[in-house]
């Protein structure tokens, strides 16, 4: 009963991060947001019984694609049109 509450959770707070990334326009705050959603995933497949998948998701999905998303944030100018 309490691996289904926390299932429930889990995904509840994937998708919303996973949402709110998609409808952000600050590049930073979808960095970090996109992490916060490979964690999710990656404790879907913990509790799904898949521990391998679930730390290659964790290294891959909640920290290098956001810490490479926010180097190339960093890396860039803004150039207003005008």
């Amino acid at each position: 009963m309490y691996e289904l509450i926390i299932l429930i959770i889990i995904i509840i707070v994937t998708l919303f991060s996973a949402i709110l990334a998609l409808v952000r326009t600050d590049l930073l705050e979808v960095a970090i947001l996109s992490g916060i959603t490979g964690v999710g995933i990656a404790l879907l497949f913990q509790l799904l019984l898949a521990p391998d998948v679930a730390l290659t998701q964790v290294i891959v999905g909640g920290a290098i694609v956001p810490v490479f998303a926010a180097l190339a944030i960093k890396k860039t100018t803004r150039v207003d049109d005008g």
